[in-house]
């Protein structure tokens, strides 16, 4: 039966003693061992689907490892033909794996993933941009202005909202990159501004929590999300 791989840590790491993994029931999950490090596994099911309560229980292997020293996360869906396989592969690279661990000590990382609210933020450029606003005015005055006119407003407001999106995301990866550890630029899809990983010391979490919020009170135009702590899945792979 093939192996499903969870994450990697230390040898040494204290584990829970039980834990459940994916499948229906809940398939048991062990240890494969070489040298200095162990990946957590479990069997794998016979038929591999992302399924939300596999999700979770991929995500409550790693959260519940970790509570022992770092986890070096596998995202979900990671299969090896058998446990010889696994052990061979943290043999080849036991030496990375352990310093991916070291940096991941004492860390957990938080992804922020920033928007504009679509008035406030129009509300915004008209206010920083004297000249837009004249022109606004102007076509009211005029009854709405002509085809032409609204065409050529419409655009520069956009080129300017849009300029606008590129210096918040600016404005937040630089207010927030001094307080981590590292910093992974998200795929730019979903509609957000900015969608950024941060690796974060937990002695310094408060600090860049209460920056988060600094952000959002300061700038009423930017609504802006935080999720963690969590896994360090962003950072599990070598820079």
């Amino acid at each position: 039966m093939s192996t499903y791989v969870y994450g990697i840590t230390r040898a040494s790491q204290p584990l829970p003693e039980q834990l459940g993994g994916i499948g229906e029931p809940a398939l048991p999950v062990r240890t494969v061992r070489s040298g200095r490090v162990l990946a957590l596994v479990s069997d794998a099911p016979a038929e591999l689907k992302a399924k939300r309560r596999d999700l979770l229980a991929h995500q409550r292997v790693v959260i519940q490892a970790g509570a022992g020293g770092p986890v070096l996360p596998l995202r979900f869906g990671g299969v090896s033909p058998d446990d010889e396989t696994v052990a061979a592969i943290l043999g080849e690279h036991e030496i990375s794996y352990l310093e991916r661990l070291e940096a991941l000590e004492g860390k957990d990382e938080y992804n922020v993933k920033a928007t504009h609210d679509e008035q406030a933020v129009l509300y915004e450029v008209l206010s920083t941009h004297p000249e837009l606003a004249a022109r606004q005015q102007a076509n009211r005055a005029a009854g709405g202005g002509s085809y032409d006119q609204r065409l050529e407003f419409g655009e520069l407001m956009a080129k300017a909202v849009k300029e606008r999106e590129m210096a918040d995301a600016l404005l937040i990866e630089s207010a927030l990159a001094p307080l981590a550890a590292s910093l992974r630029r998200g795929p730019e899809s979903g509609g957000w501004l900015a969608n950024l990983s941060f690796l974060v010391e937990r002695e310094r979490r408060e600090e860049f929590l209460e920056v988060v919020r600094a952000l959002a009170e300061q700038h009423e135009h930017l609504q802006v999300q935080i999720t963690g702590p969590l896994p360090a899945y962003s950072f599990a792979d070598a820079n």
